[in-house]
C-alpha cells in the first residue's frame, strides 16, 4: 500500500516505521516548510531488543503527498486535525485513519472530507523520539481498528495485517464508538491530575485522596458510557476490564493494585497533558478528553462534575503559569478545589 502518515512526530514516526518494517511504502507529511533530515530511513527501536532501519520517505507540506494514495493515517494533535486534513485536498477521495485521543474526532474529520472512508483507530503503544531523530516504541501496547464510513472493510483488513506484519499487536472492532470511548478511560488514567500536580502517575495513585478523585473521573466516564449504550472493549495491550474492575473494589484493594501496575504503564513516558503544561503549552487535548466525558454526560442527563471541574482546570493551568505553578505539588490543594464536585458525585 502507499500509505501517508500525516504528522512527523513520535507517534507518527512509530506508526510510519512500523508500517514500513512491513514493507508498505510509507511518507511521513510533516508541516509546510518543515526541514526534513537528509535521510531516507528512519530508525524505529522498541520493546526488548527491537531495533530496525527502516526507508521511509518524507515531504514538508501536501506537495508531497503522493497522487496514487491508498490510505492517510492522521497523527497530530487534536488542535491541529483540521490542517491535517486539508493538507490532503489534492486526494479528496482517500480514506483516512483518525489516530486522535479522545472523542470526535471522526465526525471532524469526516466534516471535512465528505464522501471518503473513514477509519477510527486507537493507539495504545506509547511513542516518543529520541536524541538522533530515532523513533522509541516504549511499550508493548498495539492499536484497534474501526470501521466508521465508506467501503473500507478490504482496507481494514490489510491494515490490521500490516501492522502485525511490523510487529504491533492488532485488533479489529465491529463498533468506533465502544472502542474510543475504552480508549478515553485509558486516557483518563492519572493525566489531568499528574499535569495538574506535576506528580508521576504512581505517586498520584498511591495517595488516597488523589486516588479518589481517579476513581471518580473513571466511574463517571462508564456511567456516560452506560447511558450510550457502549460497552467497554479490550485493547491491544489495555485491556480496560481489569482497571474498571480494580476501580469498582474497595479502596484498600483497587488502590495499591492500580498504584503498582499504572505507575509504568505508559512505558516511562509522562501523560500527555503533563508533558504540555510541562512545555508550556496554552492549549491541550483536555477538551476532548475530562472534556468531552462533561458534554456527553450532559447531553444523557446526567452529571460529570470531577470530569467537567479537572477540564477547567487544566485549561486554566494551559493559559496561567501563576496558576499552574498554584497547583504543582500540592494535592491538598487539587482536593480542596474538587471537594464539592466529589461530595456531590
Amino acid at each position: 500500500m502507499r500509505i501517508a502518515v500525516i504528522g512527523a512526530g513520535a507517534v507518527g514516526c512509530v506508526v510510519g516505521g512500523c508500517l514500513a518494517a512491513a514493507g508498505q511504502r510509507v511518507v511521513l507529511v510533516g508541516r509546510d516548510g518543515a526541514t526534513l533530515p537528509a535521510t531516507g530511513t528512519l530508525e524505529l527501536r522498541g520493546p526488548g531488543a527491537l531495533r530496525r532501519v527502516v526507508s521511509i520517505d518524507r515531504s514538508g507540506g501536501a506537495a508531497g503527498v503522493p497522487p496514487d494514495l491508498d490510505v492517510a493515517i492522521l497523527a497530530v494533535k487534536r488542535f491541529d486535525l483540521d490542517a491535517a486534513a486539508d493538507l490532503l485536498a489534492a486526494v479528496p477521495r482517500a480514506p483516512v485513519v483518525t489516530l486522535q485521543n479522545g472523542i470526535g474526532a471522526e465526525a471532524q474529520v469526516a466534516e471535512r472530507r465528505p464522501g471518503a472512508g473513514l477509519i477510527a483507530a486507537s493507539l495504545t503503544a506509547a511513542a516518543a523520539l529520541g536524541p538522533g531523530g530515532e523513533a522509541h516504541w516504549l511499550n508493548r501496547g498495539g492499536i484497534g481498528l474501526a470501521a466508521v464510513s465508506g467501503d473500507v472493510a478490504p482496507l481494514l483488513a490489510d491494515l490490521a495485517d500490516a501492522f502485525r506484519a511490523g510487529g504491533m499487536r492488532a485488533a479489529v472492532y465491529p463498533d468506533p464508538a465502544a472502542m474510543k470511548w475504552s480508549k478515553l478511560l485509558g486516557n483518563l488514567v492519572g493525566n489531568a491530575t499528574s499535569a495538574l500536580l506535576d506528580l508521576d502517575v504512581g505517586a498520584i495513585y498511591a495517595h488516597p485522596d488523589l486516588y479518589e478523585i481517579e476513581r471518580r473521573q473513571a466511574l463517571e466516564a462508564l456511567a456516560v458510557m452506560g447511558a450510550l449504550g457502549l460497552r467497554p472493549v479490550g485493547l491491544p495491550g489495555a485491556d480496560v476490564a481489569w482497571l474498571i474492575r480494580a476501580f469498582r473494589l474497595p479502596a484498600a484493594f483497587g488502590r495499591p493494585i492500580l498504584s503498582r501496575v499504572l505507575g509504568g504503564a505508559r512505558g516511562g513516558k509522562s501523560p500527555s497533558l503533563r508533558l504540555a503544561l510541562r512545555a508550556g503549552a496554552t492549549r491541550t487535548e483536555v477538551t476532548w478528553l475530562n472534556g468531552a466525558v462533561a458534554e456527553a454526560a450532559g447531553r444523557a442527563g446526567i452529571d460529570a462534575p470531577v470530569n467537567a471541574t479537572l477540564c477547567r482546570l487544566v485549561e486554566e493551568a494551559a493559559a496561567d503559569p501563576e496558576r499552574r505553578a498554584w497547583f504543582r505539588g500540592r494535592p491538598d490543594r487539587l482536593v480542596s478545589v474538587l471537594a464539592g464536585s466529589l461530595a456531590g458525585a
